[in-house]
């Protein structure tokens, strides 16, 4: 007879504590499952099976069983330990602040395959240097944003609906750009170089961003609106955009 309660899927792992003497309690971002919480018995001793897998960052198939309250680590195998990143202070930051992202913005059992594909290849373009690091999680903050239902209306003034090619006004209470004859309040004037790049930023793959070679300055203008809707949209603030900052100055 089959056990419905064991669950076989690819996940990465976005948190970790300790858990009693031995045990860890860590926190997996699964393809079929969504954001879970397991137990992994003796994953604090030396020699377990279970200390590698179970390292933040590590991508890989797990099966889990699912308790009471808690899933339980049955077996796993690494994929992609992502360790690479723990040694560059840039990548470990930017890593750290993927996960953290996924930990405040998606509950628990709460499945999106995009958001988990888009999470793991960001990863490995971070793992790379073929990528500007600062795109690629601008990219992923947008996704993250779409996915959790606070998605940027770009195509059409996000108050009276009418189409526009494109606005220097992105209304955060509407969450998208405003026409010249619509109210502007409660947002951020950007240029327009930056509202056309946030539009690509939102519809391009995350591999496809290569295309894009956007100034400092145009940057600078993203990374405001994708922080104000990230921190007044969420349970948490980030705590990594701080370090974040304090690394680019």
């Amino acid at each position: 007879m089959i056990d419905l309660s064991v669950f076989e899927t690819k996940a990465v792992i976005i948190k970790t504590q300790d858990f009693k003497e031995n045990d860890k309690l860590v926190w997996f971002y699964t393809e079929k499952l969504g954001k879970i919480t397991a137990v992994v018995r003796g994953a604090k001793r030396s020699k377990s099976k279970f200390l590698a897998l179970t390292l933040p960052l590590c991508y890989g198939e797990y099966m889990v069983y699912k308790g009471k309250n808690l899933y339980t680590l049955q077996e796993g195998k690494i994929l992609n330990s992502f360790q690479g990143l723990l040694d560059n202070l840039n990548k470990l930051t930017y890593s750290s602040y993927l996960c953290e992202l996924i930990d405040i913005a998606c509950t628990e059992n709460e499945i999106s395959n995009e958001l988990f594909r888009n999470l793991v290849t960001t990863l490995y373009l971070l793992s790379t240097d073929a990528l500007d690091y600062e795109l690629l999680i601008r990219s992923f903050e947008l996704k993250l944003l779409r996915s959790t239902g606070y998605n940027l209306t770009l195509d059409n003034c996000s108050i009276c609906r009418k189409k526009i090619s494109a606005a220097n006004y992105i209304s955060l209470s509407y969450y998208g750009g405003v026409c010249d004859e619509c109210p502007k309040e409660h947002g951020l004037y950007i240029s327009k170089g930056a509202y056309n790049a946030l539009r690509f930023l939102m519809n391009i793959s995350v591999d496809k961003l290569y295309r894009l070679n956007l100034s400092t300055e145009v940057k600078a203008e993203i990374e405001k609106v994708t922080t104000f809707l990230i921190s007044n949209n969420y349970a948490k603030k980030p705590k990594s955009l701080e370090m974040l900052k304090f690394i680019k100055e």
